[in-house]
C-alpha cells in the first residue's frame, strides 16, 4: 500500500507520455475531414496513402536519408573518440588527468545556444557549412563530454588483471583497448550509443543554424518546415504520416536496447 501513489503516478505519467504518441500515429491514417471532426476516433478506412504522400511528395524520404548519414557519422565518431578519452582517463595516470576530465564534465552544463554564433564562424571558414561533414563534426563534439562522463565511470569497473594478462600476452596499449576491453564495455557502450543516438536524432537547434541548405535538412529541419507547408495546404494527414515516420526509428530503438540501457547503467554504477 506504501508503493500504491508511486504506481498510480508512474501509471498517469505513462498515459500522458504515451497518449499523444498513439494519436499522431492514428491521426495518420485518418483523412484530413476525419481529423479535424472527429479527432479522437479510430480510422475506418485507414489512409495507407498519406505515409507515401509524406515520403514522396513532402520530401520525408530525403530528410530520413539526411538524418541517417549525419546521425551514424557523428555517432561512430563520437563512441570512438568518447571511448577513447574515457579509457584512457579510467585507466592510466597522468598530470592533468582530472583537470581534462572535469573539462568534459563542466562541457555537459554549456549551453549549446551560446556557442552557435562561434561554431558557424568556424564551420564556415573551415567550407563546411550545410554539408554532412560539417553536421557530423559538429554533432560529435557536441555528444562526446556525455559520452566520456558515462563511460569514465564504467571503464573504472573493469578489472585490471584481464588487461595486465593481455600486456604480459605481448599485446600493445591499442590491441588491449580494442580487444580486450572494448569488447568488456559492451553493456556501457550500447547503453550510451542509445542515448546519443536518441539524442542527435531529436536535434532542432544545431542543423537549424549550420545546415541552411534545404535538400540536406535533417529530420527534425523537415518536420518544421512541413508543419508550415502542410499547415497552409491543410493536409493534416500528411502532417502527421511525416511525424510519424521521424518518431518510429527513435520507438523502435528503444523498444529493441531498453534492457541494454538498464543493464548499462547499472553495471558502471557499482564496482
Amino acid at each position: 500500500m506504501k508503493r500504491f501513489p508511486v504506481h498510480v503516478a508512474m501509471l498517469l505519467w505513462g498515459v500522458m507520455t504515451a497518449l499523444p504518441l498513439l494519436w499522431a500515429i492514428v491521426s495518420s491514417f485518418k483523412t484530413d475531414k476525419d481529423i479535424l471532426n472527429d479527432p479522437w476516433s479510430l480510422p475506418t478506412d485507414p489512409q495507407w496513402g498519406n505515409w507515401g504522400r509524406a515520403w514522396s511528395q513532402a520530401s520525408i524520404g530525403r530528410y530520413f536519408f539526411n538524418s541517417l548519414v549525419v546521425v551514424g557519422g557523428g555517432l561512430l565518431l563520437t563512441m570512438l573518440l568518447g571511448s577513447l578519452v574515457a579509457y584512457a582517463l579510467a585507466r592510466y595516470e597522468f598530470r592533468g588527468n582530472r583537470l581534462i576530465y572535469y573539462v568534459f564534465v563542466a562541457a555537459m552544463f554549456f549551453p549549446v545556444f551560446l556557442a552557435l554564433v562561434p561554431l558557424f564562424f568556424v564551420v564556415q571558414q573551415l567550407g563546411l557549412l550545410g554539408t554532412y561533414q560539417g553536421l557530423i563534426l559538429v554533432y560529435a563534439a557536441y555528444a562526446v563530454p556525455f559520452t566520456v562522463f558515462f563511460l569514465h565511470a564504467f571503464f573504472k569497473t573493469l578489472p585490471t588483471e584481464v588487461a595486465e594478462a593481455a600486456f604480459l600476452d605481448g599485446c600493445s596499449h591499442g590491441a588491449v583497448f580494442f580487444r580486450v576491453m572494448l569488447p568488456m564495455a559492451r553493456p556501457g557502450l550500447v547503453a550510451v550509443g542509445i542515448f546519443n543516438f536518441l539524442g542527435l536524432w531529436n536535434q532542432y537547434l544545431l542543423p537549424l543554424v549550420l545546415n541552411p541548405d534545404p535538400d540536406r535538412y535533417v529530420l527534425a529541419q523537415g518536420l518544421a518546415a512541413l508543419s508550415v507547408s502542410q499547415g497552409y495546404r491543410s493536409d493534416w494527414s500528411g502532417l502527421f504520416a511525416g511525424l510519424t515516420i521521424a518518431m518510429l526509428p527513435v520507438l523502435i530503438a528503444y523498444v529493441a536496447f531498453q534492457r541494454h540501457i538498464r543493464a548499462g547503467m547499472t553495471a558502471g554504477a557499482v564496482k
